[in-house]
């Protein structure tokens, strides 16, 4: 009779795995957006596991096969999924080689199967005006939204970094704000005439009225909290749904809108880099792909011999 993984109610108590979490906390400094899916793919391995009565400790290269084709073919995950668990498995395993707690890591032989390409989703620049016309500006939290949809618009910021903007943090003079990135590493971004408008609109009149509190922070909820990472996802999702978009919403897609944006006006990669605030080139690079269309297009409109005339 076949085991059924995702129906287990079981709890996997797991000390190990514990203290792999508080070290991603504590010594590394992830967000716990991340920790917790480094907790769930985990906790689906280990699950897994019990149910073939296999040690975690002493689990062998094909064990590891093994789960590698449950998920492909029993749980139907896509490669990228497989291999962002798989990626959560060969940190856990590193963390226990390094404490002595195992002696091989067997992970560091396995490789994960081919990405999936998936090009990044963004809006053109005339859907996200027909976004920017919904907040009502006569309300705070209207007014708040709108900043929130031009300032990470403006920026490219993550809307992990978003949420943590200080009042302190902005030089309005500049107009710079200082962002506290991945890694705890620091970086400035810059916005726009149509951004600080917002800006000053908000915190000369709904931030006054929705600061209850003496909060510090930029971006508040109705009761004078600051707002979350989920917070400013429900309220993309109720702006968009009152406009003609037929898409999805996230802050990342706006962060990738931003990004593409600057590439199809001719900014260059390194710049966009930069602004992203990624580690490595090879991040930013993804974008290139989308750009290619425009690409076709001002060549096929500038270049004298790319078509005969009509």
């Amino acid at each position: 009779m076949e085991k059924n993984i995702q129906t287990q109610e079981e709890t996997v108590m797991n000390p190990n795995l514990d203290s792999y979490l508080d070290y991603l906390k504590y010594q590394k400094d992830y967000s716990s957006h991340t920790i917790e899916n480094y907790k769930d793919d985990i906790i689906e391995y280990l699950r897994y596991l019990q149910s073939e009565c296999i040690d975690y400790k002493t689990i062998e290269y094909s064990d590891i096969r093994f789960y590698l084709m449950y998920l492909k073919e029993q749980k139907k995950d896509i490669n990228s999924s497989i291999d962002r668990k798989l990626s959560s498995l060969r940190g856990f395993y590193k963390f226990m080689a390094n404490e002595g707690i195992i002696s091989t890591n067997v992970f560091s032989l396995v490789s994960g199967p081919k990405k999936d390409k998936k090009l990044p989703r963004y809006f053109e620049y005339n859907e996200l005006e027909e976004l920017f016309l919904v907040p009502d500006l006569a309300t705070p939290l209207g007014q708040r939204d709108l900043l929130l949809l031009e300032m990470l618009y403006a920026t490219g910021v993550r809307v992990g970094e978003l949420v943590h903007i200080k009042v302190k943090d902005i030089d309005f003079g500049r107009k710079n704000i200082l962002i506290l990135g991945k890694g705890n590493k620091e970086r400035y971004v810059t916005y726009g005439e149509y951004c600080e408008e917002a800006l000053k609109r908000y915190l000369h009149d709904g931030y006054l009225s929705l600061n209850t509190t003496k909060s510090e922070y930029l971006f508040l909820n109705n009761n004078g909290g600051v707002l979350t990472e989920r917070g400013v996802r429900y309220i993309l999702d109720q702006l968009i749904q009152k406009t003609s978009i037929h898409k999805s919403i996230s802050p990342h897609m706006i962060r990738h809108s931003f990004a593409t944006h600057l590439l199809n006006e001719g900014c260059d990669l390194l710049t966009v880099q930069k602004l992203l605030g990624h580690e490595s080139i090879k991040a930013t690079q993804i974008y290139t792909h989308v750009t290619t269309d425009r690409l076709k297009e001002v060549y096929y409109h500038s270049f004298p011999r790319a078509k005969k005339g009509e």
